[in-house]
């Protein structure tokens, strides 16, 4: 349902600290070990269960902590959070790198599903990032909506609602300033679409030296997955 302006000025929902929704981190998490599982075995650094058991594992207790919304956040909570969208990360970053060298000295000639695992890999590869923007952007979901500003940590991102305060009066309403704003994470999976697609910022303005380097690292990826995977796919169907 699209929020009205009326609905904006209560800010809500951050002012009534009711906390992200857990559902949408859990499908999108869900749809990464998925993917995963859906590689070809020979992109894979172990059995193909191994990895997605060990970060259905470590989702279960993030569920069991904060089952509908993201309220409370303990040392062990964030520690597991981070943990998980680290393995994903690393598997599909090692899962890359045996792509590009499957192509570069093994002679693959099977470029269907070399498209498709490229596909799986990209997709992968902007669910992964988005998930670890938005784990890590001003001190994690939890903060970002139970924390006074004022305690919340430097921000990591600069998105557009953090300086439409001075625009126009339908577009001040929803800024951060004015109704207490704070991205979720579809604006994380947004920002990760947009970079591994433009390969560069778009919108959203990295401000820390660690949203940087990640978004330097998720360019390079989705670089390589593109131009080189992809392009060299194409050319084995011809």
């Amino acid at each position: 349902m699209t929020r009205t302006r009326a609905d904006a000025s209560i800010r809500h929902p951050r002012h009534e600290r009711r906390g992200e929704a857990r559902l949408p981190a859990v499908v999108a998490t869900l749809t990464a070990i998925a993917l995963y599982l859906l590689l070809p075995q020979r992109l894979l650094i172990a059995p193909r269960y191994v990895l997605p058991v060990l970060e259905c594992l470590l989702l279960v207790p993030l569920i069991a902590i904060n089952p509908k919304r993201l309220t409370r956040q303990t040392k062990a909570f964030r520690v597991l959070s981070l943990t998980l969208v680290g393995v994903i990360a690393v598997s599909n970053l090692v899962a890359l790198t045996i792509l590009i060298h499957e192509l570069v000295y093994a002679g693959v000639k099977d470029g269907r599903s070399l498209l498709v695992a490229a596909l799986q890999v990209w997709l992968t590869n902007v669910i992964v990032f988005g998930l670890a923007y938005w784990e890590l952007d001003r001190g994690g979901p939890v903060s970002r909506t139970q924390a006074p500003r004022s305690a919340l940590p430097l921000a990591d991102f600069r998105f557009s609602q953090d300086e439409n305060d001075d625009a126009v009066q339908e577009v001040a309403d929803g800024a951060s300033a004015t109704s207490d704003w704070v991205p979720t994470l579809m604006d994380y999976l947004y920002l990760s679409t947009t970079n591994s697609t433009a390969f560069s910022p778009t919108d959203t303005m990295p401000l820390s030296t660690r949203a940087k380097a990640m978004m330097a690292v998720q360019s390079v990826s989705a670089l390589l997955t593109s131009l080189l995977v992809i392009a060299r796919a194409v050319s084995i169907l011809h």
